[in-house]
């Protein structure tokens, strides 16, 4: 008997575990609450006849086999052109930093050695957690032998793969911080502030904070894949060709339909509700959405434990990114900066100092004075993004908490005239060939993308939101303490970025539970 399967939320990751299971031979229906799937990675229109990708502006982290398997070249996949990163330096002595490459006016040799000695050992460390992150994560209570295998492998790779003295290094890095490391190892500020940068992104974390290595590590994963870099047509192609895959093998997918709850009966699921009052009916039901919008929301407290929903409750999922859109008249000068050099990836991150202060302003509820930035002009590329002669800039602006001491109804348009502003610091003028600007603050990211909190990662990736404690202790593995209902989202293991990982993992795991394989 075809077993059936709605999956809540079109993400990518919903996309993907769509995809994966409607080729296995499931019936899949998929529900999506917006106009679009995509969800944080999509591309958007603004300002009138301007485009820019949604949340997500960067591709780096898209994991192979999922490309392979779901044959996405295929299906219209298409990859942009590879871009470094560029720290930009208000006297002109930006630094470029590309996979294990480092350049720029007092940047010393010693420093460029150390960055390509850096790099290649880090994302040796990070190549060393593959293992564990196309499987779902281990129980250490209870292993089955999934679970053994998996730690095996691990094991093998950190000792055989990294060395015994380069597995004591990694054990001593894992769950300390990022500044710490950078200064043990380089010279030059803006290099380590460049680098700390990757670490805290995203994330309710400054350089100091613990636990900033493993998020850097995680980021690293997705070089291990390639090079960053700009999809032609925005993030929306990306996920666009997983769509087409998922319907190619016969998924359904429905846009502009909100889930208003998960259907539970004696702790078990049989399908949705709609907000419209239809009830869609399953064997299973996985959701892409994230932890306390499931449990808490769709599913609802009085069918979970009470201590499982407290644990829920708990989960740390307060956005600290806003998303600026500019409309520009004209490409900016910065210095000296050839158009082409304007195609990257552009960093306002000076030192590491720079960083922390930024981050302290939101411990306290209030926005950067002076921010941090991540800086894209996919329009030099991509020409189609913007009426002839003009360009779109996507700006991923911190610190801007979710919980703004004075309300963001009030401060929205000040942060983003402080984020022009600083820009500007850089690109003399660059105010005036501003013709269209918009802001996403997390609470706009909440409302738009049916995001708890505004948060790009759907929880924080600390060491205590991560591998077998994500999202939480008792739904580790993707299955929940609801039968039939599993999660395939950011929120589950790895976590974030556009990946797949997620969506995949969830597939496998359903079809394992239910005595198939992938």
């Amino acid at each position: 008997m075809t077993r059936s399967v709605i999956i809540v939320g079109g993400g990518h990751n919903g996309l993907i575990c769509a995809a994966y299971l409607a080729k296995a031979g499931y019936e899949v229906k998929l529900v999506e609450a917006r106009d679009r799937v995509g969800g944080g990675a999509s591309t958007v229109s603004f300002a009138g006849g301007y485009s820019v990708s949604g949340l997500a502006h960067i591709l780096h982290s898209l994991n192979e086999k999922v490309c392979r398997d779901l044959n996405l070249a295929g299906a219209g996949l298409k990859a942009g052109p590879a871009v470094d990163t560029i720290s930009l330096d208000r006297q002109g002595r930006h630094l470029t930093l590309g996979a294990n490459t480092a350049s720029g006016d007092g940047l010393s040799q010693k420093d460029i050695d150390a960055y390509r000695s850096f790099k290649n050992e880090y994302r040796a460390y990070a190549a060393a957690l593959d293992p564990l992150m196309m499987n779902k994560p281990p129980r250490l209570k209870d292993m089955d032998g999934r679970d053994k295998l998996t730690l095996a492998k691990i094991g093998m790779k950190l000792r055989f793969g990294l060395g015994a003295k380069s597995m004591r290094e990694f054990l001593r890095v894992g769950g300390i911080n990022i500044y710490d490391i950078l200064n043990e190892v380089f010279d030059n500020e803006s290099l380590k502030g460049a680098i700390a940068l990757d670490a805290v992104l995203g994330h309710h974390m400054g350089p100091r904070t613990p636990n900033t290595v493993l998020a850097y590590l995680h980021r690293l994963r997705g070089e291990n894949q390639g090079l960053p870099t700009l999809p032609p047509g925005g993030m929306g192609q990306v996920t666009q060709a997983i769509s087409d895959a998922a319907h190619s093998f016969g998924a359904t997918i429905r846009t502009g339909e909100k889930v208003k709850r998960i259907l539970v009966s004696d702790g078990k699921t049989s399908g949705v509700e709609l907000s419209n009052g239809e009830q869609l009916h399953a064997d299973i039901v996985v959701s892409n959405a994230d932890a306390k919008t499931t449990f808490l929301d769709l599913v609802g407290t009085g069918e979970l434990d009470a201590m499982f929903a407290h644990r829920v409750n708990q989960t740390r999922c307060k956005g600290t990114v806003a998303k600026v859109y500019l409309a520009l008249s004209e490409l900016p000068q910065f210095g000296d900066l050839s158009p082409e050099q304007l195609g990257h990836r552009l960093l306002v991150a000076p030192d590491m100092r720079y960083l922390e202060h930024a981050f302290n302003f939101a411990k306290y509820g209030e926005f950067s004075r002076a921010p941090v930035l991540e800086i894209t002009v996919p329009s030099i590329a991509d020409t189609s993004l913007a009426p002839a002669g003009h360009h779109v800039m996507s700006v991923s602006a911190g610190y801007a908490p979710y919980e703004l001491k004075e309300g963001w109804e009030q401060q929205r348009t000040i942060f983003m005239d402080k984020v022009i502003a600083l820009v500007g610091e850089y690109a003399p003028g660059f105010e005036q060939l501003v013709v269209g600007k918009e802001i996403l603050t997390p609470v706009d990211i909440e409302r738009e993308y049916n995001l708890t909190g505004g948060h790009w990662h759907q929880g924080e990736m600390t060491i205590d939101q991560s591998f077998m404690m994500r999202p939480v202790h008792g739904s580790a593995q993707y299955d929940t303490p609801i039968e039939g209902l599993f999660l395939c989202g950011a929120t589950a293991h790895p976590g974030g970025n556009v990946t797949g990982i997620p969506g995949h993992n969830a597939a496998q795991r359903i079809l394992k539970t239910q005595g198939e394989s992938g």
